[in-house]
């Protein structure tokens, strides 16, 4: 792609807004500013692919899913964005996933009788000793993700089912995160109800609909891209290099954001064939704020908070593997702690043309990790001979059948929400809206929030407002359904944002930003279960 924005020594090219990041709410920005008649640049610092965590890669004709993406969402408004921008490449797929745990599937939602029926007739009279145990002497003091789940379930169900992946996931134990997220996470399970309604199934004395379950099942179906969601923004940036009026510089990472003294900025990237200069009336920026908090000039007040945020990282091992499919089901959770392994999703299972050999199946053992560990750092063979030995301790596959493999790295895919980062996040935050009214902050990392795919983009649908208007009509940072503004941060103190109009969103706009999804935060140490 050209670059019209090599430093020659001359004045610096000027757009409308500069944009960091080519991830959902990067190229939502870019596109709808573009359609808007403003012009753009976006800077991206992958070389060959856009979408960010919502990307598809792809190798030797293989394509990949980075996490799985199903494209749904209660916002009609990014529903036909979606439909705008990609509108016919979309597909109808059926929904499974289950738990693999020591060879049998389980279903997700957890049913407990069938759970129990899974686990024999010694396993499953320990566990119902354990949830009685649990039921008449429960633990009157819960502080923790493990108090609240042993006091539901028991020690051994919550062992066998709860504690396994959710560590592997978090990367912190289960006693150190809240009992507020399990009763978020885990709603409308009983275990004695759930036994009960399993016994009427079998005695045929459940009536339709929904075969008695008193909880609905998840969506059957879903839709999804035939190639991945990698389409859906390769089709955003073509569409905003057609324009005529944007710009996407691949390859590129931010090296400094300065304000020009007016209110507009100077954005300097580095890139392939040396550094880009950008001047820009407004950016727009969806890098992680730690990195963004380093890179302004000069540093904000707030940069020892931004660098107080912390992420967690995973990478994907992509198996090629002779065999028709290995299971129906788009991905399955592991909760076994003899592996690393965390979940494993099945590429056909999300469209046929992910895998173009029928006679391969293509997997992707999903690892959980900090960027720097020791499995983050591994080299890519070295994963791949992993996922494989792993894959065959699970019993799902022969060695003898892996017949290649790739791996992906995602670093910062989800931001850590621990006793602190509220608070940090609020300081930045009113730091950068008080002094910069043209600098805007979106998406997952942007805002440092566990977003949905709609939810990024809502955020970036706002900010565009926003900048149309000239002043920040829209509350982006408003997440409840009813338009209240909330503040974060440590009890007892003040901010105060910019004075200025804010405008309710709708009910649609509050559905994509009701959309952010819970978090475990680490208890207080002082709040921590007692060892003993």
């Amino acid at each position: 792609m050209s670059n019209s924005f090599s430093n020659s020594g001359a004045a610096a090219p000027q757009v409308d807004v500069a944009i960091i990041g080519a991830g959902p709410a990067g190229l939502t920005a870019g596109y709808l500013l573009t359609k808007a008649g403003l012009s753009v640049a976006i800077i991206e610092k992958d070389e060959t692919y856009v979408g960010g965590i919502s990307r598809t890669v792809e190798h030797e004709g293989y394509r990949f899913d980075i996490g799985g993406h199903r494209f749904f969402s209660k916002s009609q408004q990014v529903v036909d964005l979606w439909n705008e921008i990609l509108p016919d490449d979309f597909i109808q797929r059926p929904r499974m996933s289950r738990i693999y745990y020591e060879g049998k599937f389980y279903s997700y939602p957890l049913r407990a009788f069938e759970a129990l029926w899974n686990l024999g007739i010694w396993r499953s009279t320990l566990c119902m000793a354990s949830f009685a145990k649990a039921q008449v002497f429960p633990n009157r003091q819960v502080k923790s993700f493990e108090d609240w789940t042993v006091n539901q379930f028991g020690w051994k169900l919550y062992s066998i089912f709860f504690k396994t992946y959710t560590e592997k996931v978090w990367g912190m134990p289960c006693d150190e995160m809240s009992a507020d997220w399990a009763a978020q996470r885990i709603k409308g399970l009983s275990l004695w109800g759930a036994v009960v309604d399993g016994l009427k199934r079998s005695l045929g004395l459940n009536k339709r609909p929904n075969d008695g379950q008193e909880v609905k099942t998840l969506l059957e179906t879903f839709r999804y891209p035939r190639q991945g969601p990698g389409m859906m923004w390769d089709a955003a940036r073509d569409k905003i290099l057609a324009s005529g009026k944007g710009e996407v510089l691949m390859g590129h990472a931010l090296k400094q954001l300065a304000g020009d003294g007016q209110g507009g900025w100077r954005m300097t990237a580095t890139g392939p064939d040396g550094e880009a200069v950008i001047a820009a009336r407004h950016v727009i920026s969806s890098a992680p704020m730690r990195e963004l908090a380093a890179r302004l000039h000069p540093l904000p007040d707030t940069s020892l908070n931004a660098q107080e945020l912390r992420y967690r990282d995973f990478l994907t091992v992509a198996l090629k593997i002779r065999a028709d499919d290995l299971f129906p089901d788009n991905w399955i959770y592991i909760h076994d702690s003899k592996v690393k392994v965390g979940r494993i999703q099945n590429f056909r299972s999300w469209s046929p043309e992910m895998v173009p050999d029928e006679t391969v199946a293509c997997v992707g053992l999903e690892y959980f990790c900090f960027e720097g560990d020791g499995l983050w750092s591994m080299a890519d063979d070295d994963l791949v001979a992993l996922a494989t030995r792993e894959l065959v301790q699970l019993g799902l596959v022969s060695a003898s059948n892996v017949i290649g493999g790739a791996v992906v790295r995602q670093e910062k895919a989800y931001p850590v929400y621990d006793a602190d980062y509220a608070s940090h996040v609020a300081a930045m935050r009113h730091e950068l809206e008080a002094l910069y009214p043209t600098l805007h902050l979106v998406g997952r990392n942007g805002m440092h929030r566990y977003n949905n795919q709609d939810h990024a983009m809502m955020t970036a649908m706002l900010t565009v407002e926003n900048i149309k208007a000239g002043e920040r009509v829209y509350d982006t940072w408003c997440v409840n359904e009813d338009a209240e503004y909330h503040e974060a941060g440590d009890e007892g103190a003040t901010s105060v944002l910019p004075a200025s109009p804010r405008r309710e969103v709708s009910d649609d706009q509050a559905a994509a930003l009701a959309s952010v999804r819970e978090v475990p935060e680490r208890i207080a140490p002082a709040k921590r279960r007692d060892a003993a």
